[in-house]
């Protein structure tokens, strides 16, 4: 049992210690360069049409569930006559 377990440390240790480091480019500045550009748009639309499409799916939904909340509202203060 100890043996599996050093064995399983052993090629954890390998795997992660003999890895080559892949260079990461820092995008941050141009981002800020973006978001800080007085192009008239508001902040939450800034970061192009995805930006767009997830914020107007997020309105959709919200006046979707708003319609939806005052029709059950007002399905249970009218409730229909059995008879």
């Amino acid at each position: 049992m100890n043996r599996h377990i050093f064995a399983l440390q052993q090629v954890a240790r390998r795997t992660i210690g003999s890895s080559a480091r892949r260079q990461v480019d820092n995008k941050v500045p141009q981002k800020q360069k973006v978001f800080q550009e007085d192009n008239g748009l508001p902040i939450h639309l800034k970061g192009g049409s995805a930006d767009a499409v997830l914020y107007r799916t997020t309105m959709a939904l919200t006046i979707l569930g708003a319609g939806y909340v005052v029709y059950e509202l007002l399905q249970a203060a009218f409730p229909q006559k059995k008879g």
